[in-house]
């Protein structure tokens, strides 16, 4: 623990509290200093020349002299590449190891090369290690040069040290694979991509949703506190890759800490002379394994989706506002009154919960004998309850947590096998080892509790392991022992994974209490493939206009990596000024989490800003059927809710620059208000007709244009043509259709009210027909829906 790390600590637990979060960082760091390997001497390696090859499903292994690669395409398109004999599983990200296309071919190439040649994907290895992804028709997307590692040469290394040996695909064992050793190689993977291309991805990025030139870490941490966004608390080695060539997805499936170094290209100018875009992937241990996906962004996220598993779709009622609080109940009943008062809606209530805390530190948390009732009271207001947990279980004789916890042998251990101790929130705290299949049954046990209480979800508060711990956080030294699936290993490898677990114990939990059910869930941290087990809230960006723009970052940038639904705490952590607290409001309402917290609510900020703050959430509720087609489309193809202006024209450079607006879904396009004081702002039109949903006025894409921002709402556009489904004046479904272009079609996906946990989709198609918007069933049929038909002069049919 540096000096910064103390004074966050005391500022965020107190004087007595942060001198024990001292205490535990020394222990940490003398139980690191005996446990890990030391340093010593490393050599560098190279995989050499290639030797030969051994054709296998999907593709094959080639051997150099010192290393040797598997390449296997699956039959969905994705490429895996392994060196070392590093395989696809085991793996926490992956869904299931994928089937190998049984078409894709192993044949030599040119100058003692091979490559495997598939319908969808060409992959090129060199004589010497280099591995070029291209098109079918010979289109170079990608161009990974030879990995470079270090492996240690000195034996005495440490107490956690493990032996080298032959792996699977690596010539007379003269290769080691970085699984088989984890901790004793570190290595380096640097790629190229074309000039003209843009990098998005690495997780939620509070600097994106574009990366611009720099490095990026792969640790998730905990921020800076309120008013900092510079570090990231959800990092994934996930890349997504725009250029006018076409788009592709690569993901290093390791979860060690590292770092990305960015650089983007530059053309030149008609010269010839372009410098291509490049990438340096640094890890610190762990396999060489990498996925990669080509094709358009739609294309590329659906295949990472069949990679990594369908996105967990919300409950209908999680697209209503929620409110986040602290406190017992007489706190709850008064902030839910005040949301009836003032006419605000209210689907949720998130109550934060600490198991075994000290409750006059706590601020009088609901015990548990008094959750039922009061969870059977708010659901009587028409607001579910859900528990907000993080895991840090308070190390005290005679806390049930910690006690039924302890008699499973769920708690994360030290080299020595006794319990980790460090200070969370509820004072002296132990922490259980989500990536032991046995811990995971006794939380998600805990979590069924919660259900019977009347619960109706779950959230997993926390960052992700820190350095130092206060709130719920968790606070583990590098040298801790997990279990890793029986594979055994320590937090090095396991703390980008520690959230994804727990949040797969929750969800394991709440489907053994409702088989069969929609459980709601939303985690603070995770990784790759996070989705499965639902969404996340990004909390803690500063209360000031950067942390609003890092807000838009986030949910984009979680999107592109396969997390669709996200949000972040409206007005982030401080005291945000009447009017950022309105525009971030006025974004949010068109997110997929729209989520506040605290006691003051937007009452506290004046009249004219709660009359602005209820119409963008009646709007809101009016778009809840929209919001639920996205969800279930998600689930479906892996489209996220919010996507990048570009995402339908990724070919458009000027709109891969655009980071201000976001498509929600196809059909809107909104452009949040960014800047205090703006009463108009630039917006960037996708090529087509869109129509200003405020005014109805028509713009023709693509190009900039020049809307009018009131504080009373922000621009909102609809793509002509569109079809969508939003509620009525009534409280039934409607179809909302924005007139088509003449000689183009139009249409939109319906869900159905009732449909159970995956409900069948309707496509309705519109069209102009002398002059008259016509709306039809695809397939046939009747349209079943009252239609409403928007738009410049346009008349209903």
């Amino acid at each position: 623990m540096n000096g910064r790390d103390l004074v966050r600590s005391v500022r965020a637990v107190g004087a007595a509290q942060g001198l024990r979060s001292v205490r535990a960082a020394w222990r940490r760091r003398r139980a690191d200093a005996v446990a890990l390997p030391r340093g010593g001497r490393e050599r560098a390696r190279v995989p050499g020349e290639a030797e030969g090859a051994e054709p296998q499903p999907g593709g094959g292994v080639i051997r150099f002299a010192r290393s040797s690669l598997r390449v296997r395409v699956a039959a969905g398109g994705a490429v895996f590449c392994g060196w070392d004999g590093a395989a696809p599983d085991p793996s926490y990200a992956l869904a299931g190891c994928p089937q190998a296309d049984a078409r894709a071919v192993l044949e030599p190439d040119t100058e003692g090369g091979w490559r495997v040649v598939s319908e969808r994907v060409t992959v090129v290895v060199s004589r010497l290690g280099a591995v070029e992804v291209r098109t079918p028709g010979g289109v170079l997307l990608r161009r990974e040069l030879p990995p470079r590692w270090w492996d240690r040469t000195d034996a005495g290394t440490g107490g956690n040290a493990e032996a080298a040996g032959p792996e699977d695909g690596a010539p007379g064992g003269a290769a080691r694979g970085r699984s088989g050793a984890a901790g004793r190689s570190r290595w380096v993977q640097r790629s190229e991509v074309a000039a003209d291309a843009r990098f998005f991805g690495l997780g939620g990025r509070a600097a994106g949703p574009r990366l611009r030139d720099g490095s990026y870490r792969l640790w998730n941490t905990a921020p800076g506190g309120p008013g900092g966004t510079g570090e990231d608390r959800l990092t994934m080695p996930v890349q997504l890759v725009v250029a006018d060539a076409g788009t592709h997805l690569v993901f290093h499936d390791n979860s060690w800490d590292g770092w990305v170094t960015l650089r983007e290209g530059r053309e030149g100018a008609g010269s010839g002379h372009d410098r291509r875009g490049a990438c340096a992937l640094r890890l610190d241990g762990g396999p060489l394994r990498y996925w990669v996906l080509v094709g358009t962004p739609a294309r590329v996220l659906m295949g990472w989706t069949a990679l990594t598993g369908a996105p967990l779709p919300p409950p209908r009622w999680a697209f209503g506002p929620q409110h986040a609080l602290r406190g017992g109940a007489p706190r709850v009943r008064r902030v839910v009154a005040a949301h009836r008062e003032h006419g605000l809606p209210l689907a949720a209530v998130h109550l934060e919960l600490a198991p075994g805390a000290r409750r006059e530190r706590a601020g009088e948390l609901p015990a548990d004998a008094e959750l039922p009732r009061l969870t059977r009271e708010l659901l009587g207001e028409g607001v579910r309850a859900v528990a907000v947990e993080g895991p840090a279980v308070r190390a005290r004789a005679g806390v049930p947590e910690y006690e039924g916890g302890t008699a499973a042998g769920a708690f994360v251990r030290d080299a020595r096998g006794r319990e980790v101790r460090g200070v969370a929130g509820p004072g002296e705290s132990v922490f259980p080892d989500f990536t032991d299949p046995a811990a995971r049954a006794w939380w998600g046990g805990r979590s069924a509790e919660r259900w019977a209480q009347g619960f109706a979800g779950a959230g997993h508060d926390l960052a992700a392991p820190v350095p130092f711990a206060a709130c719920g956080e968790v606070a583990l030294e590098r040298s801790a022992r997990h279990a890793l699936e029986g594979r055994g290993g320590d937090h090095r490898e396991a703390h980008n994974v520690y959230a994804l677990q727990m949040a797969r114990a929750g969800h394991e939990g709440a489907g053994a209490a409702h088989p069969g059910g929609r459980p709601f869930a939303f985690s603070r941290s995770g990784w790759a493939g996070l989705q499965r087990y639902g969404g996340v809230w990004s909390a803690d960006a500063g209360a000031d206009w950067p942390g609003l723009r890092a807000s838009l970052a986030l949910v984009l940038g979680l999107g592109l990596c396969g997390v669709p639904y996200s949000g972040p705490e409206v007005g982030g952590r401080g005291a945000a000024g009447a009017e950022l607290y309105l525009r971030w409001c006025q974004l949010a309402a068109y997110l997929p989490l729209f989520r506040t917290r605290g006691e003051a609510g937007p009452w506290g900020h004046g009249a004219e800003v709660l009359a602005h703050v209820r119409a963008a959430l009646a709007e809101r509720e009016r778009l809840v059927p929209y919001f639920a087609t996205l969800g279930q489309l998600a689930r479906l193809t892996g489209a996220p809710y919010v996507r990048p202006v570009w995402w339908r024209t990724p070919h458009d450079r000027a709109l891969r620059d655009c980071e201000d607006a976001f498509l929600l879904g196809d059909a809107l396009l909104v452009a949040p208000v960014l800047e205090p004081g703006a009463r108009t702002r630039v917006v960037r039109l996708p090529r087509g007709r869109w129509y200003d949903t405020a005014t109805g006025r028509a713009y023709d894409g693509p190009g900039p244009v020049r809307l009018a921002a009131p504080l009373s709402r922000i621009p909102v556009l609809a793509r002509a043509g569109a079809v969508l489904p939003v509620t009525g004046a009534d409280g039934a479904t409607e179809l909302e259709v924005w007139a088509p272009v003449t000689g183009r079609n139009g249409g939109g996906l319906v869900v159905p009210e009732a449909g159970g946990a995956h409900p069948e989709a309707t496509r309705f198609v519109s069209w102009l027909e002398r002059g008259r918007v016509v709306v039809e069933r695809q397939g046939g049929g009747a349209v079943g829906y009252r239609v409403r038909v928007r738009g410049a002069g346009a008349a209903e049919g």
